[in-house]
């Protein structure tokens, strides 16, 4: 993968996790939410495992903060303490986009971020990333099945047997 002229394959592990901790956000159809974290725990992760070993205890509070932010951002200032069983999938999808944005990735990677939903959470889902994308002027790339999530991006590539067609 190319990416700023660079390949990303010819980094190190190590270069290659800062890339992706740093300059990618990702979002997930399933979550992948740490069920004893609560929802600020959560967030605040991606920004701990950044500062490492080293600087988790310095950069504790500051990324509380942030993730508390974050969680505002998102609609879930009153839902920082709640762990992910006690959230709507909504909600926990919410959680994992503002985890995702949490170190203001320049590409934010969606894999159908609205697959789990039903059809008013995943449309609040969708105008939350397109909103959140107009904001913060990240790149979001969403894959999806559904056309009609894909209708409303700027450009929509298809694949078909693992090869892209017009």
């Amino acid at each position: 993968m190319l990416y700023e002229g660079r390949n990303l394959a010819d980094l190190s592990g190590r270069q290659q996790a800062y890339w992706r901790n740093r300059l990618f956000g990702f979002v997930f159809q399933f979550y992948h939410l740490m069920p004893d974290f609560t929802a600020v725990e959560n967030v605040a992760m991606p920004s701990l495992v950044g500062a490492g070993v080293a600087g988790w205890g310095r950069q504790s509070r500051q990324a509380h903060r942030r993730a508390a932010e974050m969680l505002e951002s998102v609609g879930l200032g009153q839902r920082t303490r709640h762990r992910p069983a006690q959230l709507s999938g909504g909600e926990r999808q919410r959680v994992a986009i503002a985890r995702a944005l949490m170190n203001e990735p320049q590409v934010l990677f969606c894999d159908e971020p609205t697959g789990n939903l039903d059809s008013d959470s995943g449309a609040a889902i969708l105008d939350l990333l397109r909103g959140l994308q107009r904001e913060r002027g990240c790149t979001l790339a969403i894959v999806t099945h559904d056309e009609r999530i894909a209708a409303v991006g700027d450009r929509v590539l298809r694949l078909k047997d693992g090869h892209l067609v017009p």
